[in-house]
């Protein structure tokens, strides 16, 4: 899907709740979606006052991730280590997420037989589903792999 017809779909979003689509929603829009990383509100912060454009204060982006996160136009992540993750996910297919504990590392994936499981334990149910996260704590394979040398080193 173009960005551009995101956008144009973000405005219609945002005049349905009598608000402007603005210099600043708009840097924060554009940034956003220039990136295919998960990112912070922090972060996000921190590129938008290093690049060029309007001022954008940071409540400004909380309540504009918001929006954007009420809108379904990006998803956050909670990995469990304070802080809420975003990803954009508009022309993206449903995916999972891994997250190691140790580093912080985060390994997207997409296994249909999870979401069939899902769907065949929904509909015993009767429950009917809109969206779910699912998420996989642990550790990476390199951090497995550095525990795993610690514990096999003789105590000094």
């Amino acid at each position: 899907m173009k960005q551009s017809t995101i956008e144009k779909r973000f405005e219609e979003y945002l005049r349905s709740h009598s608000l402007k689509l603005t210099a600043q929603r708009r840097r924060i829009f554009e940034r956003t979606f220039a990136t295919h990383e998960h990112f912070t509100a922090e972060r996000l912060f921190e590129w938008l006052r290093a690049d060029d454009g309007p001022a954008v204060s940071r409540a400004t982006v909380y309540r504009t991730l918001g929006l954007l996160e009420q809108g379904g136009f990006i998803e956050s992540l909670d990995t469990g280590q304070g802080e809420q993750l975003y990803e954009h996910i508009l022309g993206h297919h449903h995916h999972d997420h891994m997250i190691c504990v140790e580093c912080g590392r985060i390994e997207e994936f997409h296994d249909e037989r999870i979401e069939e499981l899902q769907r065949v334990a929904a509909k015993k149910k009767g429950f009917r589903i809109q969206s779910h996260v699912h998420r996989l704590m642990g550790l990476c394979r390199g951090c497995a792999r550095q525990r795993r040398r610690k514990l096999r080193r003789p105590p000094s």
